[in-house]
Parts: C-alpha cells; sequence; structure tokens
C-alpha cells in the first residue's frame, strides 16, 4: 500500500468536467468485473457438479406408439440414414462392455486396470461436466485404446428437454472430451435409457434428432445391475446374455458411488465369457463402420481447453473459497460475540453508582468548529453550542469559504464565540490553527455540520477528571475522548441505514474497543483532547485523508489512553443521496488504510504504547478491511448454495446470522436508549446498503494497491439538524 499525502479536507479543486458516477469509475468496474468473474466461477463450479438441470425420470411407461417396432425390437446400436433408422444388434459371441456415469478419479483407474490386464476394450459414456473436472482421466480411457461416448453434460434426462437444451448438453460435452483428450466422438447413450424397447413418444424425437446429427445411439442388452450392489457374484450373473451365443452390450457404472462391487465382478465376467467363447469389442467396432472418435484440431481444440481450464479454476478456487468463507463466517460471528461480551462490560461499569472518573470537570473547555463553506449548518451548530451547561469557548476557524460562513457567524452575536479565517489549507490546518488559539487545556473538536446537547461538552470532558500525566501509575492518563455521534437526519430510507450502523457499528465497536484499550478513531463530529496529548501526538496532520484515525492512533502510540464517553452525544448530518454517501464512505475507508499504513510500525511498538499495534491494529485490518472484502462472497455463497445445493439449510444459516445481527443491533440500541423501530430496516439494509459499503472498500483497496491520489470532496449539507429532534 502506498501512502500518498492528499489535499486537505476541505481544498477546493478546480472543476475541469463533470465528474462520472462513482459506479463507472475505472476502479469500480475493476472491483465489479472481479466479483463477477467469482460469480461466474461459482455458477459454472454448480454446473460442473451437476447441482442444477440434473433432470431426474420425469415420466415412466410413457406410451410408445409412434416409434417404429423395428426399431424397439432391433438391436441396441441405432444410427440414421436420413429420415430412415437403422438398428443393429451386436455380432454374435461378441460382447461390448460400456461403462456409464464417469470417469471417476476413485473407480474409473480401477477399472482401466481391469480392462488392461485382459486386453480387453471398453465403451465408456461420458458426463460432459465430470468429464471437465477429471481431463485426466479421459485421456487415460482414449490412450488405453478404449472409445468414448456422450452421456450428456449435466446427466439431464433430454426426452423432456428443449431442442437448444439438448444441442447445449451435447455440444459441451463434446468441448469437454476435446479439452481433455483432443477427440470428439458419435457415440451417444441418454441416460436413464435402457433397452431399445424403452424408447418412447418423448425420448423418440431426440433419438431422431440425434441421429439425424451423425449420432448413433447405444442402447443395453444386458444391465449387470451394479449400481444395486447386488454382491459380485450376481453382477456377473447379471451381465450374462441369456440366449447362448448371442451378442450383447452389457451395461456397467465406473462412477455414481461405490464401485468395489464393480472392479471386483469384471474380471471374473471377462475369464467367464471368454471361456465361453466371447470376444470383447467396442461400440464402434461392433458397427463394423470408420471409428466414432475423431481427433480435433483448431478453434474447436482450443474452446475445449479453455472449457477444461476454466474447470480446474472452479474445482480448485471452490474448496478455498469455502474454507475461507467457513473461516470468515466464524470470526465475524466471534466478534459479534466478543463485542457483545465487552459491550455489556463496558455500559455495566460506567453505568455503575460506584463508577466515577474523579472530581467533576467543571473548569472551562474550548471548542473548535472548522468550517469550510458550511452556509447551511453553521448556524445551528454554533447555536446548539451557545446552549451547552458547560462553560466553553467557541473558536470556529473558516478555512477560506466563499458562501459567507464567517458573516453567518459573526451575525448570530452570540458570547463567547470567535471567528478566526484562514486561507484554505484544509480541516488538518484549521484545527491545528485552533487549537493555537485555544485559551484551555483541553479542546473539544467537531464538524460544522453537527449539532450538540446541551450536557454534551460536560459529559465529553469528564473522563479528564482520572490520573493526571504526572500521577504514573500503570494506566496511561486520558488523552482523548470519543463522543457518541449519531445521525441527525434519519427521516430517510438512507438516514435510517445509516442509524443502524452508527448505532450497531460504531457505537457497539467503541465500547469493545475502549475495554480493550485500542481506540481506532475518534469521530471528526464529536472528540475532545488534552492539549498536550495533542503536542506529543504531532497535532492534526494532513497526511492522510483521516485525520481523526490518524491523530487517535498517534495518540496512543505516543502513551495516552482514548476512552469512549457514550451519553456525550451529537447529532451530524449524514449523507443524503447514493453518491453522497459513496464518497464519503470512500474518503473515510481509504483514509483509514493510510492512516494504518502510516502507523503500521505501531505493531512492534514495546510497552502502553505498542497496545494499539498488538490489539487494535490486527482487529482494524481484519474486521474493518480483510473480512468486509470477504463478506460480499458470503451472500453470493448464500445464493449459490440456495440455488446449487440445499434451499432450506441455506436460508437457515442465512437466517442465523441475521438474526445474531438483530441482536446485536437491539442490544446497541438498548444500550443507546434508541427507539426499536429502526430495527425493521436491517434486513433490507443488509440486502442494499451493505453491499454498497462492500464495493466502497473494494474500490478504496484498489486505489490504496495502485497508491493513488485521492482529492477531498466535500458534500453536499441541507442544515436540517438542529439541537432538538425526535429520536
Amino acid at each position: 500500500m502506498t501512502s500518498t499525502v492528499p489535499r486537505g479536507r476541505h481544498a477546493r479543486s478546480p472543476q475541469t468536467a463533470p465528474a462520472r458516477p462513482a459506479f463507472l469509475r475505472p476502479r469500480v468496474v475493476v472491483a465489479l468485473l472481479g466479483l463477477l468473474a467469482l460469480v461466474g466461477v461459482m455458477l459454472f463450479h454448480g454446473y460442473l457438479h451437476a447441482e442444477i438441470g440434473n433432470d431426474s425420470r420425469v415420466r415412466e411407461n410413457a406410451a410408445a406408439d409412434r416409434v417404429p417396432e423395428r426399431v424397439r425390437d432391433g438391436g441396441s446400436l441405432l444410427s440414421f440414414n436420413g429420415d430412415r433408422a437403422r438398428s443393429r444388434p451386436v455380432p454374435r459371441k461378441t460382447i461390448v462392455l460400456t461403462f456409464d456415469d464417469g470417469p471417476d478419479p476413485r473407480w474409473t483407474p480401477e477399472v482401466l486396470a481391469v480392462l488392461e490386464k485382459y486386453d480387453v476394450p471398453g465403451t465408456f459414456f461420458l458426463v460432459g461436466s465430470v468429464s471437465a473436472r477429471n481431463p485426466g482421466l479421459v485421456h487415460d480411457i482414449v490412450e488405453q485404446g478404449n472409445e468414448v461416448g456422450i452421456h450428456t453434460f449435466t446427466h439431464a434426462d433430454l426426452s423432456y428437454q428443449s431442442a437448444e437444451r439438448v444441442e447445449r448438453e451435447i455440444n459441451q460435452t463434446q468441448l469437454a472430451l476435446a479439452g481433455a483428450a483432443g477427440v470428439n466422438t458419435s457415440l451417444f447413450r441418454a441416460p436413464y435409457s435402457s433397452a431399445p424397447d424403452s424408447m418412447d413418444n418423448y425420448s423418440w424425437p431426440v433419438y431422431r434428432r440425434l441421429g439425424a446429427a451423425g449420432y448413433t445411439s447405444s442402447f443395453t442388452d444386458t444391465d449387470s445391475e451394479d449400481w444395486k450392489r447386488p454382491g459380485v457374484q450376481k453382477i456377473i450373473e447379471n451381465a450374462t446374455p441369456e440366449t447362448g451365443g448371442k451378442g450383447a452390450s452389457v451395461l456397467f457404472h465406473d462412477s455414481g458411488g461405490d464401485r468395489s462391487q464393480t472392479v471386483a465382478a469384471l474380471g471374473t465376467y471377462i475369464e467367464k465369457m471368454r471361456g465361453k467363447g466371447y470376444t470383447f469389442t467396442t461400440a464402434g467396432e461392433a458397427m463394423g463402420g470408420p471409428s466414432p472418435q475423431t481427433p480435433v484440431s483448431g478453434v474447436p481444440l482450443w474452446q475445449g481447453r479453455a472449457l477444461v481450464a476454466a474447470a480446474v479454476v472452479a474445482e480448485f478456487a471452490m474448496p478455498a473459497l469455502l474454507v475461507a468463507l467457513t473461516v470468515v463466517g466464524a470470526a465475524v460471528l466471534g466478534r459479534f460475540v466478543l463485542m457483545l461480551v465487552l459491550a455489556r462490560r463496558h455500559s455495566r461499569q460506567r453505568n455503575s453508582r460506584s463508577f466515577s472518573w474523579g472530581p467533576e470537570v467543571v473548569r472551562p473547555v474550548s471548542v473548535i468548529v472548522p468550517a469550510y463553506n458550511e452556509k447551511e449548518c453553521i448556524a445551528n451548530t454554533v447555536e446548539s453550542l451557545a446552549a451547552s451547561t458547560h462553560p466553553i469557548e467557541i473558536i470556529v476557524v473558516d478555512d477560506g469559504s466563499a458562501d459567507g460562513t464567517p458573516e453567518i457567524v459573526e451575525a448570530l452575536g452570540l458570547p463567547g464565540v470567535r471567528v478566526v479565517r484562514q486561507e484554505n489549507a484544509g480541516k488538518a490546518a484549521a484545527l491545528n490553527h485552533g487549537v493555537a488559539c485555544a485559551r484551555y487545556d483541553i479542546v473539544v473538536m467537531m464538524d460544522g455540520d453537527t449539532v450538540f446537547e446541551p450536557d454534551t461538552v460536560h459529559a465529553l470532558v469528564q473522563p479528564f477528571a482520572g490520573p493526571s500525566p504526572a500521577s504514573g501509575g500503570e494506566t496511561p492518563p486520558v488523552g482523548a475522548v470519543a463522543g457518541n455521534a449519531k445521525v441527525g437526519n434519519r427521516g430517510t430510507l438512507i438516514g435510517a441505514w445509516q442509524h443502524l450502523e452508527y448505532v450497531m457499528g460504531f457505537n457497539l465497536d467503541r465500547r469493545m474497543y475502549d475495554v480493550l484499550r485500542c481506540m481506532p478513531t475518534i469521530p471528526g463530529a464529536i472528540g475532545a483532547f488534552r492539549r498536550e496529548a495533542l503536542a506529543q501526538a504531532g497535532g492534526m496532520s494532513d497526511d492522510t485523508l483521516a485525520e481523526d484515525t490518524d491523530v487517535t492512533i498517534a495518540l496512543q502510540r505516543s502513551g495516552w489512553r482514548v476512552v469512549y464517553a457514550e451519553h456525550a452525544r451529537a447529532r451530524t448530518e449524514a449523507p443524503g443521496s447514493m453518491s453522497q454517501l459513496w464518497r464519503q464512505r470512500y474518503r473515510w475507508s481509504y483514509g483509514t488504510m493510510q492512516a494504518l499504513w502510516k502507523h503500521r510500525r505501531s505493531v512492534v511498538d514495546r510497552g502502553p504504547s505498542g497496545r494499539f499495534g498488538r490489539v487494535g491494529m490486527p482487529l482494524v485490518v481484519l474486521f474493518q478491511i480483510v473480512m468486509p472484502l470477504f463478506a460480499p462472497l458470503i451472500d453470493f455463497f448464500t445464493v449459490y448454495a440456495m440455488i446449487f445445493i440445499d434451499p432450506v439449510k441455506s436460508l437457515a444459516a442465512w437466517g442465523l446470522v441475521l438474526t445474531v445481527q438483530l441482536i446485536s443491533a437491539a442490544y446497541a440500541f438498548r444500550l443507546d436508549r434508541e427507539k426499536y423501530r429502526y430495527l425493521v430496516m436491517l434486513p433490507l439494509q443488509q440486502i442494499v446498503y451493505r453491499q454498497l459499503m462492500y464495493l466502497v472498500l473494494i474500490h478504496s483497496c484498489v486505489t490504496a494497491a495502485a497508491g493513488s491520489r485521492l482529492r477531498w470532496q466535500k458534500l453536499r449539507r441541507t442544515g436540517e439538524v438542529r439541537v432538538l429532534g425526535a429520536r
């Protein structure tokens, strides 16, 4: 990750051209294409495993009056010359050993070993999806001198499929054979077929269509019924033709379950039939014509290899993805449990009657409000501060506004309010300027679009009553306090979703980090600092877009403690549109990555100053960057499992995760004394809003990996958040 030095938060950039929508920016497109590729791999994997479209036999005992009697009573090899069907039996004293449903990594090699031992050829009717997953076995079958035939791509009953589906099943299997062994074949056997008299009015058109395309359909004369696992002797008995001397196409299976009995019976069966004077051949040789196998070259060959390559990727990626998502899912659930346990501990401790930070802090403090073009909000902000129950001085630092922001503040005529002007230099510079102008040793920082409740400042500064820096002791002194930021404009759907996020995510997180003593961020909307601590940390820096995260980590690395004051509430104006939200969270996410990269050496810091590196850094990286990157895959995998595996269990698992989140959210709302009605938004938030946040994170990761410079662009404000308002 490359750390770049962005322009200040409030810095203006020239308008050269209309900004492209966030979703159309190249890095977002790259991220979306990556996700789509992964979804494609998942869907392809499901298709390869025939977990969709794997149709069983739909109808039994259907009418067969449209099938010619000479075909139903004919031989096991059916071909067509134009519209005329030609049915041929296997020659006398000849056995065609056929194997269906393979290839299988466990049993096909053992079947091949028996055939090679007895120098007997076999005809393998292969499932295309299985062949694509096991190309080496297909190659071995052909290399050993056996024949291959088509058994469809997904083992579907073609009798009840559209012409397009039939063509797709055949062509995709041909591609799999081409990619695996460089051959195509004109042999076909339909799944769920048996003897020629099994043809009915539904299957007959399929055979005619395939016959017209040059395919020979193979049926069976004798079924070993090895799929029933009746025992070795019974398999041999079933496979033996009833009429002496009659040739037969004999059905075995080299896949579809435990085929140990098949392997054990095969050698004995070959010896038995040879003892009766039978010879063994393939289906193609039994027809007496040219070989049904033809070599493939050119484009079809490379298309087949591409199919096989895609299958290899899918076979490798899906198990790895499943393991990764299992780990991620367990970690996410574990984090929820840890967060709930530590949040409860934090609440019980801080709200205990016996708890006290020390003597009540009543001395005046300085409140710094950086402002850049905040004409819609600044009056509400300053008026909320003027109503404070705690003695304060208010310093509004105007960062080169062009909309009359400082004049609005001055026109209010409120006592204790100073306006300090500077040329546009960014938020960090404005805050540092405000600290330099402050009269008191405790400074409170807030955004120009935020309002405080009357007792907010008083509640915010009470943790500074604890041990002073000079008193020593094992616990570091409190250098800064994070307040409880809330969404003020929660009347819209987007606002309600952000309200859920603030209460459940940000504030519940801060309780956990407070207990662990590794707070990652003091929100820019509400935070308090000792001037001494800020000086030791180097003040507010413009090295990153997340100056609040940057300074919070720097304070802890300087040996100070950062705590959370849940009763110090502020209402901030959240973005009111998806595009505005994207821009804000993109800046937050990218700025957080910059701050973590800047302080990467905190992991080797020793003593109290290294606690963030040892505890906080891994937690933030794991749960705010790594895990959210995997989270969309969990959602995709849930949909995948619903379609391809088990919809009931998949929905149950998703419901379990949602229930855990709902419990966490309800507990967070209880701790913050918020109304539960917003919880009804949680399922929709998980489906829509959360996906947007994931894409923002992916966008940020791509930007960070590219080391690109990101400019801050100011969000549009409405000024609708006021001192009083319904929660």
